[in-house]
């Protein structure tokens, strides 16, 4: 990595011109999770939450959230998004919920941030339609799984 592209070159920050990139198929997938206490899990997947059906409320607003990553992250491109799909699957193990996201487009910038943001914001939901039963409940891991596309080509986390 030489430097960041988000600083120019006198030290202020901007946003990056991609005006030049050529336009190629692109997709970023990234996971989070929320850990929490195995009553919680089980009330959630019973679907008898105060406040509703968790899975897919949060599955909607990771969703509803990618599609405005650019007006949450300061200096992100507005993107025209051809898929988002958010997973939001238990485990028995965590205990708690894996959730993960792929973002999609044809495009000239990346979409991780759409795909992270998309996790980010289903996790919190998780949190809040939850809280008033389990405080403990913790959100951990939320990274991104690959890449695809640009000219960076494709990259897998290890």
């Amino acid at each position: 990595m030489s430097r960041l592209t988000h600083i120019a070159e006198s030290g202020e920050a901007h946003m990056v011109d991609v005006s030049d990139k050529a336009e190629t198929e692109r997709e970023a997938r990234a996971e989070g999770r929320v850990v929490m206490a195995a009553e919680t899990l089980d009330l959630i997947l019973r679907g008898d939450a105060k406040k509703g059906d968790v899975i897919g409320t949060a599955r909607i607003a990771g969703i509803m959230a990618a599609k405005r990553t650019s007006d949450l992250i300061p200096l992100c491109h507005p993107l025209m998004l051809s898929k988002v799909t958010v997973d939001i699957e238990a485990d028995l193990a965590l205990p708690g919920l894996h959730v993960t996201a792929t973002a999609k487009l044809k495009g000239q910038t990346g979409v991780e941030m759409e795909a992270l943001t998309a996790v980010s914001v289903a996790c919190l939901t998780i949190y809040d339609m939850a809280k008033a039963v389990d405080r403990g409940m913790r959100i951990e891991n939320i990274r991104v799984l690959a890449k695809s596309g640009g000219r960076s080509g494709d990259w897998h986390a290890d």
